[in-house]
């Protein structure tokens, strides 16, 4: 019987930690996430001081009272402040693959870089949050620049930061992180598994 290579069973092995890393990380993801909720309420306060009044903040949500007043229907057209909710762990789903590959990597050292990974990706966690509250906060006020108070070039960068924070960051910043602090598994078992992959096989006479 042939044996696998550490190409497929690093590959092997990362898939399952990931699918048990997921089911446990969606039980506690309202507390590991908490800190990407405290780091989103600085930088909303800090970027976005005319909409936020308030922020409120619990394990698995975040609430944010706005000053954005538009016109509400049921009553009678009289304006009313719109208040959004967000869910801090909603891009936060990179930390089970991060530790995943970290696992399937084996080596030593293994705590330290998955502590490590989880202080470092939290910014970028923070981001896609920050940047999907102020998308929220856009679409309540239906792109109106006027009613936002803000120019035409700001509510595209909020538009392309949310299409960032949603799409990219939050599955290729624990990928990239980890190719960085795993690099010499990656060069000696990947590339190096990958390279004979492509080689022709040897012909025996």
């Amino acid at each position: 019987m042939r044996r696998l290579s550490p190409l497929t069973i690093f590959v092997l092995s990362a898939f399952g930690w990931i699918f048990a890393l997921t089911a446990l990380w969606s039980t506690v993801s309202a507390w590991t996430s908490y800190p990407v909720g405290v780091l989103s309420h600085i930088a909303l306060e800090q970027t976005a001081p005319m909409w936020v009044r308030q922020v409120h903040l619990s394990p698995g949500n975040m609430e944010v009272d706005t000053a954005i007043s538009v016109p509400v229907a049921a009553a009678g057209g009289r304006r009313g402040e719109i208040t959004i909710d967000v869910s801090p762990a909603r891009y936060a789903y990179g930390l089970p693959i991060f530790i995943a590959l970290v696992l399937a990597a084996r080596g030593r050292g293994r705590p330290g870089r998955v502590a490590a990974g989880y202080a470092l990706l939290l910014p970028f966690q923070a981001f896609s949050l920050t940047m999907s509250a102020l998308m929220q906060m856009v679409l309540a006020a239906q792109a109106d620049i006027r009613l936002l108070r803000i120019s035409q070039w700001q509510m595209e960068a909020i538009v392309y930061g949310y299409q960032l924070g949603a799409l990219v960051l939050p599955t290729l910043a624990p990928i990239l992180m980890w190719l960085w602090m795993d690099r010499k598994f990656v060069n000696d078992v990947l590339v190096r598994g990958w390279r004979e992959s492509l080689s022709p096989p040897v012909q025996q006479p």
